[in-house]
C-alpha cells in the first residue's frame, strides 16, 4: 500500500472511529475514486469516497457530504474529513443496478425497478421541502471553496449556446425561439423544488433486498421536482444508457414519482400543472441535449458512452430527443422549441444514416421493429457533460 492510500486509510479510520484497511478500488471517475474496504472487525465493509483537489472535485465533495448528511437517501453516512476531501459512507454491496435490470430479459423486473427508483426519488424530493435551510447550512459546513452548483444560471446558459450552434450548423432560429429559452430560464426552476441527488440515472440505483437505494450524491441539491419527472417520460435525458421505453412503463414511473411529490405540493394533483410543468422541462432537457451534443456528433457518428463500441449513438439519441419534443411539446407553451426539433429532424436527423434507437433490451419483446439487441453498455460511468 503506498503513502497516499495509507493516509486514505487513516483518515476514514479516524472519521468513523473504527479501523479502516484493505482497500479495493470499485469505481473511479474524475472528481473521486470509490474503495470498498474492510472494517475492524473484518465482517463488515464500507464505501470511502476520496475526491480529487480540482474545483470539480471539491464541489463534488461537497455536495455527496452534504446530501448524505440530510439523510433522506443513499447509502447512510459514516464519517467525513473535510480537510482530506473524503466521505465513508454505508456499503450497500455488490446489488444489481437498475442499468442492469433494463439490459436483462425480465421485463417484470425492469419494470419493478422503474417504479421504485421513480418511487424513491419522489420520495425523497417531497421530503426535503421544509429542509432546505438544513441542506444549505450543511453545504457551508463542508464547503471547500466552489460556489454550489445550483446557483449557476444553467438553463440560461443552454439557451445561449443553443442559438449559436444552431447558428454554426446553418439552421434557420424558428420564430419565438429566443423569447421562449428566455421565458424558460427565468420561470419553473424556481417553482417546487426538491431535493435530488443530481445524478439520478440507471446505473446510479441499487436494486437491494429492500428496495431501490440510491447511489452517487456528487450533484445533490435542489431543483424543479419536473426536471427529475422528466427522466420518465423521455428517459434519462442527462445519462448514457438511453433507449427507448413503452408509453406503459414511463408511464407507470411518472405516476410513481407524481403520486410521492404531492405529499408536498397537492396542488401537482391537477393535471394542468403538471403538465405545464413537463413541457417546461422536456423543453429544458431537449435544449440541454441539442446545445450539447449537435456540435459534438461531428462527420463520424460514435457510441454515447466514450468507452464502449456498442451501446447507443450520440446521432441515434440525439435524434430521440427531437422525436420526443414533438410528440411531447405538441400542445402550447413551446411552440417555437417544437419547431426547432422538426426543423432538425428533417434537415439533419433523418439525414444521418443510423438506425432508430433501440429499446431496452428488456422491454424489447413488446416493441417489434423498434427491438435491439443487448447494448453491452458498461456501467461505471457516465458520459462527460463538461
Amino acid at each position: 500500500m503506498d503513502l497516499i492510500m495509507r493516509a486514505v486509510m487513516q483518515g476514514a479510520s479516524e472519521a468513523i472511529g473504527a479501523t479502516v484497511a484493505e482497500p479495493s478500488v470499485v469505481g473511479r471517475s474524475p472528481r473521486s475514486v470509490v474503495l470498498r474496504c474492510s472494517l475492524d472487525d473484518e465482517r463488515r465493509s464500507a464505501i470511502v469516497k476520496v475526491f480529487s483537489d480540482g474545483p470539480e472535485g471539491r464541489r463534488s465533495f461537497t455536495a455527496e457530504a452534504a446530501g448524505l448528511s440530510l439523510g433522506l437517501a443513499g447509502p447512510a453516512l459514516l464519517g467525513v474529513d473535510t480537510a482530506a476531501s473524503l466521505v465513508v459512507m454505508e456499503d450497500l454491496g455488490p446489488a444489481p443496478s437498475l442499468a442492469d435490470a433494463l439490459e436483462a430479459p425480465d421485463a417484470s423486473a425492469a419494470a419493478w425497478g422503474l417504479r421504485g427508483w421513480a418511487g424513491e426519488l419522489g420520495r425523497m424530493a417531497a421530503a426535503s421541502v421544509e429542509r432546505r435551510g438544513e441542506f444549505d447550512a450543511l453545504w457551508k459546513q463542508y464547503d471547500k471553496g466552489v460556489a454550489y452548483w445550483g446557483d449557476e444560471p444553467w438553463i440560461e446558459r443552454n439557451g445561449r449556446e443553443l442559438l449559436e450552434v444552431l447558428e454554426a450548423s446553418g439552421i434557420t432560429v424558428p420564430v419565438g425561439l429566443a423569447a421562449e429559452l428566455h421565458a424558460m430560464a427565468t420561470a419553473g426552476e424556481r417553482e417546487y423544488r426538491g431535493f435530488t441527488p443530481g445524478d439520478p440515472c440507471p446505473y446510479n440505483a441499487l436494486i437491494t433486498p429492500s428496495g431501490v437505494r440510491l447511489i452517487d450524491f456528487e450533484l445533490s441539491g435542489y431543483q424543479s421536482v419536473f426536471l427529475g419527472a422528466a427522466y420518465c417520460r423521455s428517459p434519462f435525458p442527462s445519462c448514457w444508457c438511453v433507449y427507448r421505453m413503452p408509453d406503459h412503463v414511463a408511464a407507470g414511473a411518472e405516476r410513481e414519482f407524481r403520486a410521492e411529490v404531492v405529499r408536498a405540493y397537492p396542488e401537482l394533483a391537477e393535471d394542468a400543472a403538471w403538465e405545464a410543468g413537463m413541457r417546461w422541462a422536456i423543453a429544458v432537457w431537449t435544449v440541454d441535449a441539442t446545445a450539447y451534443w449537435l456540435r459534438r456528433v461531428g462527420a463520424v457518428d460514435g457510441p454515447l458512452q466514450p468507452h464502449q463500441s456498442m451501446g447507443p449513438t450520440r446521432r441515434q439519441v440525439l435524434r430521440y430527443r427531437w422525436e420526443r419534443a414533438e410528440d411531447l411539446l405538441a400542445e402550447g407553451d413551446f411552440p417555437a422549441v417544437r419547431e426547432m426539433a422538426d426543423v432538425l429532424l428533417r434537415k439533419v436527423g433523418r439525414a444521418w444514416e443510423v438506425p432508430p434507437l433501440p429499446t431496452y433490451p428488456a422491454f424489447a419483446q413488446e416493441s417489434g421493429s423498434l427491438a435491439g439487441p443487448s447494448a453491452g453498455y458498461r456501467r461505471d460511468a457516465p458520459v462527460p457533460r463538461s
